[in-house]
């Protein structure tokens, strides 16, 4: 029997009068495990209402109060995130170890807030003036909507949600549609960690449930992570509606390998950071740069550990026995398929074929294994997409100067990597790419929860980064208290005083 999956208002679920209901699926078996509500204009409307109830109690409850519940939080999630990653393996498809390696670091984000008193400390000067004092402290914004992708259920959610709670904000969160459980899992223990109903929502949808939270009024804020083109959208109907926006794009990422690294390391890392989770993250080196002449030697060992990975289903990695799971759909599993036969037509070499899989899972599965392009151009449609799947393109240039302008010609501005032995060259490489994160012998340079991540060019819309100081600044605002308290003692003359007041 298929399961219903609904919204969650006011600390319960809230079925609503869904328009539609969306089906979904197992990926490893092709099979419908359940149907998820997809929100009408009135629930959207309910589940924001919820949220902005639960506002101003939320608001003005202590930071040691809501320390002490991000704290049980911590706990709780520490305990039970085997439960939260089978749930993600069952709807995503990734396997188990790298679902809980998802949730270890979204949980780090849950640890920064957790000094939200510390994060939120503002500043105090006395007698900036005569007999005037001037402090400042960071506000709340109020009701935040979060809108997050079907790669990582968990993980990217609490990129934002424990600094947005943390704060004093309400959140309604809208989970992909492809796997809603994690986010009503994730709500059950926040009601359990004694969160007041109301602070976090979960609000299930499409298109409808998207633009609800874009246009309505009582929404101060959007983060969002996806594709690109949707992510320059709900920057430009959010902040076109007076919303504070963090969208969060797509990415194109490199890793430049320059003679004289180690090749053995190198890769080890593009394997990787190539087809972990099946490629399907925004992180994912999906371009792997070798200067000649050791390309050759690169691609041999590349393609040798390629050919020990063990596809098949998620849920039979705790025995560590697969190594990559299946693609989240069909239809998602067909185009990046579709990315595989536009490179092999457009002359890439096809020194590894993922359409040839043998998976060990049932044959309804969304198998593709990892595929290897090599002697791929930049005007190849392989090179110039955003394909989000197991696929590496291997780029041959002649000069460190040629890696770094092709990586800087990119629309997209994610993450960049170099391997190499050279701390000469490491640091140039820093300084001369154009991107937010970057990694030195270090394929995917997310970094700790306490610094921000976010990318440049088309891989951010807005000016603000997630977690870390940006992400604390964006889920508040700054505001400035100026008071003067006159001493009866010196004041004797008394009426009025109509003098325009001196910086004395």
């Amino acid at each position: 029997m298929t399961k219903e999956i609904t919204h969650w208002a006011g600390g319960t679920e809230f079925t609503g009068t869904p328009e539609l209901w969306a089906d979904v699926t197992n990926p490893a078996t092709g099979r419908v495990t359940g149907r998820v509500a997809l929100a009408s204009e009135p629930d959207v409307q309910f589940v924001v209402d919820a949220a902005k109830k639960a506002l101003t109690t939320w608001a003005g409850v202590s930071l040691a109060r809501r320390t002490q519940i991000l704290f049980s939080f911590r706990e709780l999630l520490n305990s039970r995130k085997s439960e939260l990653a089978a749930l993600i393996t069952a709807e995503h498809g990734k396997v188990f170890s790298d679902a809980l390696g998802e949730i270890s670091r979204g949980q780090e984000v849950v640890e920064f807030a957790c000094g939200i008193a510390h994060l939120l400390r503002g500043g105090h000067s006395e007698n900036a003036s005569t007999g005037v004092d001037v402090h400042s402290t960071r506000a709340p914004l109020g009701v935040v909507g979060i809108i997050s992708p079907f790669n990582f259920p968990a993980m990217v959610p609490m990129w934002f949600f424990p600094i947005a709670i943390a704060a004093g904000n309400t959140v309604v969160l809208k989970p992909s549609e492809k796997d809603p459980s994690a986010a009503l899992w994730i709500a059950d223990l926040w009601r359990e960690a004694g969160l007041p109903d109301g602070v976090f929502n979960v609000l299930q949808g499409g298109k409808t449930a998207v633009d609800g939270l874009l246009h309505s009024p009582d929404v101060a804020a959007i983060s969002f992570v996806g594709s690109t083109p949707v992510a320059q959208y709900v920057y430009e109907e959010a902040s076109r509606r007076g919303k504070r926006v963090q969208a969060l794009g797509g990415a194109k990422n490199h890793m430049v390998v320059l003679p004289g690294a180690d090749l053995g390391l190198a890769a080890d890392a593009a394997v990787n950071a190539g087809y972990g989770s099946a490629g399907e993250r925004c992180m994912a080196i999906s371009v792997l740069v070798a200067l000649e002449p050791i390309a050759d030697e690169l691609v041999v060992q590349i393609a040798e550990r390629i050919r020990t990975l063990r596809i098949g289903d998620g849920r039979r990695d705790s025995a560590d026995a697969i190594d990559m799971g299946p693609l989240v759909t069909k239809a998602h599993r067909d185009r990046v398929a579709g990315f595989v036969t536009s490179g092999e037509r457009a002359g890439a070499e096809p020194v590894i074929d993922g359409r040839d899989v043998q998976a060990d899972g049932e044959e309804g599965g969304f198998w593709l294994g990892p595929t290897l392009f090599d002697h791929v151009t930049p005007d190849m449609e392989i090179y110039r997409e955003e394909i989000f799947g197991p696929v590496l393109c291997v780029v041959r240039v002649s000069s460190y100067d040629e890696a770094v302008a092709l990586i800087n010609a990119n629309q997209y501005g994610n993450g960049a990597a170099i391997f190499t032995n050279d701390g000469g060259a490491a640091r140039r490489f820093a300084n001369d790419v154009h991107v937010g994160m970057i990694g030195v012998n270090i394929p995917i340079p997310v970094p700790v929860a306490y610094y921000s991540f976010g990318g440049w060019k088309r891989s951010l819309f807005g000016d603000t980064h997630a977690h870390g100081t940006e992400g604390v600044h964006f889920f508040t605002r700054a505001k400035v208290v100026t008071s003067r308290w006159i001493d009866p003692a010196v004041r004797s003359g008394g009426g009025l005083e109509l003098g325009f007041p001196q910086n004395a």
